[in-house]
């Protein structure tokens, strides 16, 4: 599957309904084992000092972790979270935040994921997150295949 597939994979992924998709996450880059995800800042995205809210941040490091884990999973599968670990590094006072994440390791069933969040503000970028993610492959339902 090249690259463009991927992206394509990812992005129906998103564009099926629940929180993904009505938070305006999207899919900015996708190849095996790195996707790169970004989210536009709302106020319905903030706490009340108007910095991203952290499950919103833990969020979209989920959901990076997971398409990353199904970049390396066989057509039919996708990764679903089994745990997840964030540290909060500094606010996320940025227009928008964007998750980095990269494949650690790939098994058949379980695999471990690493994900930066990094806080874009005025064309600089500072980290604001970091996270691992133990994913679990599942059969894709065939409804969604």
């Amino acid at each position: 599957m090249t690259g463009a597939d991927r992206i394509k994979q990812l992005a129906g992924i998103m564009e099926l309904p629940g929180f993904p998709k009505s938070s305006g996450m999207r899919v900015v880059s996708a190849e095996p084992g790195k996707v790169t995800m970004a989210l536009a800042k709302r106020p319905d995205l903030t706490q009340f000092f108007g910095h991203f809210h952290g499950g919103v941040i833990t969020a979209l490091a989920d959901h990076a972790a997971g398409a990353c884990a199904t970049t390396s999973l066989p057509e039919g599968k996708i990764a679903v979270t089994v745990e997840i670990k964030i540290n909060f590094l500094s606010p996320a006072d940025g227009e928008e935040i964007v998750a980095r994440a990269e494949t650690i390791q790939a098994g058949s069933s379980i695999g471990v994921v690493k994900v930066e969040v990094a806080s874009q503000k005025a064309g600089a970028e500072r980290i604001c997150a970091f996270a691992t993610a133990t994913m679990r492959a599942m059969d894709l339902p065939a409804g969604f295949r």
